[in-house]
């Protein structure tokens, strides 16, 4: 399983989810999806532009957990 930090990261930056899209261009319901973990697929060129945005790396911003 792949668990997205999306959300604890734009918290602790004090950053909204409408302000992330409107900066870089990434539809506001696809960083919704991040955000809220319901994203089965994600486009690299999106991954690259939000740790970009968010200065940091892909692990980072994702993260393999086992399967309980």
């Amino acid at each position: 399983m792949i668990k997205c930090h999306f959300s604890r990261i734009i918290g602790d930056k004090k950053l909204k989810v409408a302000e992330v899209a409107r900066d870089t261009g990434i539809n506001k319901n696809t960083l919704h999806r991040l955000y809220n973990e319901t994203a089965t697929r994600i486009d690299l060129d999106m991954i690259e532009t939000l740790c970009r945005y968010l200065d940091v790396n892909i692990g980072e911003l994702l993260e393999i957990k086992e399967d309980n």
